[in-house]
């Protein structure tokens, strides 16, 4: 019997005290310089946690490729890291460094209780998440082909994480925004022959 592919994705680091207080989507921020110290314990979780051997991923994000490297730092070994754009989180287009407070004003839909926007709502020059999840589920999906059999770790976004099991479940986008995606927190997907497996969802290491 072929072995599943797993795909262990992790949502990156808390971004900065500043980036917080704005929708930064694909902005390039910076991550907590106080928070990577603090959360030590968790990297070290994540070393022993993750598969060895295993392709590591990132997307064009700063935040990611440091998530990464803070886990590299933690104890497991260091490895090539392959950008895969794919991953990156929803592009809020105009609405990028609006302060959040300034958001609803503009919203044509109401908003998600769990996200700035509705799975539907188009951020002008942006992408709604139903594209996202569009965008994402061919991500994932060339992934698993490119490393059939294999351990892929994946540090991404939590939009794009929701996105993810969105695909592999066959659910909506505004069902997928409930979902909790903790920074730091794991999401194991295994593609197997016959389709997708859920195998965890926000697990948080050292817990």
């Amino acid at each position: 019997m072929m072995q599943p592919t797993s795909l262990w994705l992790i949502r990156h680091a808390l971004v900065d005290e500043n980036a917080r207080a704005i929708l930064y989507g694909t902005m390039d921020v910076e991550l907590c310089p106080t928070t990577l110290l603090e959360q030590a314990p968790m990297y070290r979780a994540l070393a022993e946690r993750l598969p060895r051997p295993a392709t590591w991923v990132v997307t064009p994000l700063s935040r990611t490729r440091r998530t990464a490297e803070a886990i590299f730092a933690a104890g497991y070994p260091a490895q090539a890291l392959v950008v895969e754009p794919g991953l990156i989180e929803q592009h809020l287009g105009d609405w990028q460094g609006l302060v959040h407070a300034d958001l609803p004003a503009r919203l044509v839909q109401p908003k998600h209780p769990f996200w700035p926007l509705a799975g539907t709502e188009r951020p002008p020059g942006g992408e709604t998440f139903v594209e996202m999840i569009l965008r994402v589920g061919p991500a994932i999906e060339a992934l698993a082909a490119r490393h059939t059999g294999e351990n892929v770790v994946a540090v991404s976004h939590g939009g794009a994480i929701r996105a993810a099991v969105a695909h592999c479940l066959r659910i909506g986008a505004d069902n997928a925004l409930h979902l909790s995606i903790h920074n730091l927190s794991l999401t194991r997907l295994e593609r197997h022959t016959d389709g997708w497996r859920v195998v965890c969802v926000n697990e948080l290491p050292g817990y």
